[in-house]
């Protein structure tokens, strides 16, 4: 739980936080980073090879360099440590595009229709909850490629942490891009997947599914999770970034056709946005089931023990959570009673 704020100053750096994120989208667009890879540049040579004038690009590097993305060593500038690894295009640890076209341009305009979200109007929201957003193919498009880009790293995570030796079969629901299904795969060579997701969005992991030379081992259902149809026999049902996108009411639903989708014994993972178990933060993770509200008025955050009781309630044994993304997201993990067939 966070220290209650005491002064002004700390109300206000949560008032203006906004702007600092803008520089840093501002400073992606331009690929500002990507010139300061490795090197540092004077202010005259990075107007030079970005194109943007003098007095504008002095007052960006400014700004950065007052936020720490940025570092200046008299006249020159250069990336600081965090920004050459993870804002470089790239770099093998890249992570630009998911704040550029995931945070940017789509969350980040959907977030002016939060107070519609917290009233209750449903007249005035930024889409028809997720279903909504990718029933565009554009932007179906924008979110899926930028939504791969943020959870490459998580899928890499959890699949070099979490043993899936001897499973032959998963249902990725809600599967996105595919990278966790890519990510799995890559690591057990024994397991086939199927990810599950909308029509466009599918039509999006497709592309990311072959390049990452899988095609054979990773196929698709093209479906709405809650009201499609799973298939069975499955040794692995993984649901990441789902709960916290659907209605709280389809929680109940979704545990009930995971359960009649695993063979006895399988196990059922939950990937997501978690409070910690008082619920009182962490602020990242809270933050992130708040923003929800700009495409839906009927979701709600929840912890790995909100969720474990419910699943002890759907009859499901050996429940576990694990940290993925710190102070973001955690692992649940729940097993089939391996003597129930039904």
């Amino acid at each position: 739980m966070a220290t209650p704020l005491t002064d002004v100053r700390d109300i206000s750096r949560i008032a203006y936080g906004f702007m600092g994120s803008k520089a840093l989208f501002a400073a992606l667009n331009i690929d500002l980073f990507g010139h300061l890879a490795g090197s540092s540049k004077t202010l005259d040579m990075l107007v030079e090879e970005t194109g943007v004038a003098a007095n504008r690009l002095k007052t960006l590097l400014a700004a950065l360099t007052a936020i720490g993305l940025i570092a200046r060593e008299a006249d020159a500038y250069r990336n600081s440590p965090a920004s050459e690894r993870y804002l470089v295009r790239g770099a093998p640890a890249y992570f630009g595009d998911y704040y550029r076209f995931q945070i940017d341009r789509q969350i980040y305009p959907a977030l002016e229709h939060l107070d519609a979200g917290i009233a209750g109007d449903t007249q005035h929201l930024a889409f028809d909850s997720l279903a909504g957003l990718t029933g565009n193919p554009q932007e179906a498009d924008a979110f899926t490629r930028a939504q791969h880009a943020g959870s490459m790293g998580p899928a890499v995570m959890l699949a070099r942490t979490f043993d899936l030796n001897g499973s032959r079969r998963m249902l990725d629901v809600g599967g996105g891009s595919g990278a966790f299904s890519i990510a799995l795969c890559q690591r057990n060579p024994e397991l086939r997947a199927t990810v599950l997701d909308f029509p466009n969005v599918i039509d999006v992991a497709e592309r990311f599914v072959t390049e990452a030379k899988l095609a054979h081992r990773i196929d698709y259902i093209r479906a709405d999770a809650v009201n499609g149809a799973w298939p069975s026999g499955q040794d692995v049902i993984l649901m990441s970034y789902l709960l916290s996108a659907v209605a709280e009411s389809s929680f109940p639903l979704l545990l009930t056709k995971a359960w009649e989708a695993l063979r006895p014994g399988g196990r059922l993972l939950i990937h997501d946005f978690m409070l910690d178990d008082e619920e009182t933060g962490p602020a990242l993770a809270a933050l992130w089931f708040l923003q929800y509200l700009w495409g839906r008025i009927d979701g709600i955050s929840f912890s790995a023990a909100t969720l474990a009781e419910q699943l002890r309630g759907h009859g499901y044994e050996n429940i576990s959570d694990q940290v993925i993304i710190p102070e973001i997201t955690k692992l649940v993990v729940c097993a089939k009673p391996a003597d129930r067939t039904g």
